[in-house]
């Protein structure tokens, strides 16, 4: 796939394209030295942007294209995966995926959405826009997982839940409750990591765990900036406005004590190095796991309550 370059990285396109034409010349050795120079003020330019990137700035990176999905860390991780299918009700759905996975030595079940790269896939995998029977393979498959006292690792990358008329004539908001209750219950770990979009309930309702890392430019949020201009504000250039209004950047969210820990992506973002991103990735769920593995069920289980039970509290001094 080509290079795809978001809109404020429009300076990096422009250096990028003089590279590139110096290194296709004929004669491109006489200008090796103008070439090395150019890379080094990309690379303090790219540093300046990445170190100094807007709410909105992160949404767009979330969204990119080129953006690893749950998939490609499976592929990246070597791990072992048995994909299993369907909710025992009424369908299968291709936008949330799961089953077991063994990575590095160690035996889970992981859940996850998966988006698409081409029109096909997207269409297949509805954008990573989960129906109820998304939401219900889900459940069954961390209840299956508890049964056989594996981990649970829920990797969050979507949009929102689905939001169509059959969706809801089959239940979505019942489904998405229903999960956060069960989530909530269950007796083994859950980890959850947030690898791009965190949408509203579509990412809650396979969020709620024991510990939750985000990536360093994922978002996570109520609902997505653009939707949040619609409604509250009737212009969609407010976008950027209801970006920092949101907080629903992983820095912003750690801060709030919505999440527990930021894990680092490569300069230039996730999509520029897959490796690195995934490596760091594999290294936060193994430790986490290893942290959680000793405690007992009922704790896990209250952990998890109050976990988000405590989400929101604030204090004000009396005047």
């Amino acid at each position: 796939m080509e290079n795809v370059y978001l809109p404020f990285e429009k300076p990096l396109v422009e250096l990028s394209n003089r590279i590139q034409a110096l290194k296709e010349l004929p004669n491109s050795e006489d200008y090796k030295t103008e070439i090395l120079r150019l890379e080094k003020t990309a690379n303090r330019l790219k540093e300046q942007l990445y170190t100094n990137l807007t709410p909105y700035q992160k949404v767009q990176i979330a969204r990119h294209i080129k953006r690893p999905y749950t998939l490609d860390y499976l592929k990246i991780w070597q791990a072992e995966f048995i994909e299993l299918h369907g909710d025992r009700h009424y369908a299968d759905d291709s936008a949330i995926i799961g089953g077991f996975a063994t990575i590095d030595d160690k035996k889970l079940m992981l859940i996850g959405h998966q988006k698409g790269r081409t029109l096909q896939e997207r269409t297949f995998r509805n954008f990573a826009m989960a129906n109820p029977e998304g939401y219900r393979k889900a459940l069954r498959l961390m209840k299956l997982a508890e049964k056989m006292r594996l981990p649970v690792l829920c990797m969050v990358d979507t949009p929102g839940a689905y939001p169509g008329i059959g969706a809801e004539e089959r239940g979505q908001a019942e489904a998405i409750a229903v999960n956060l209750r069960e989530m909530a219950l269950i007796k083994v770990p859950i980890i959850i990591s947030v690898i791009g979009e965190g949408g509203s309930g579509g990412a809650l309702g396979i969020g709620v765990g024991n510990r939750i890392l985000m990536l360093e430019h994922s978002i996570y949020s109520v609902i997505s900036p653009e939707g949040c201009a619609a409604i509250l504000f009737r212009d969609q250039a407010k976008v950027e406005d209801s970006a920092n209004a949101l907080k629903l950047t992983a820095q912003s969210l750690l801060k709030l004590g919505v999440i527990d820990e930021i894990i680092a992506e490569p300069l230039g973002g996730a999509h520029n190095d897959w490796q690195t991103t995934a490596d760091n990735l594999k290294k936060s769920i193994l430790k986490n796991l290893k942290h959680l593995s000793h405690l007992e069920g009922s704790v896990l289980s209250k952990q998890r309550i109050d976990k988000f039970l405590s989400m929101g509290e604030f204090s004000e001094p009396y005047l």
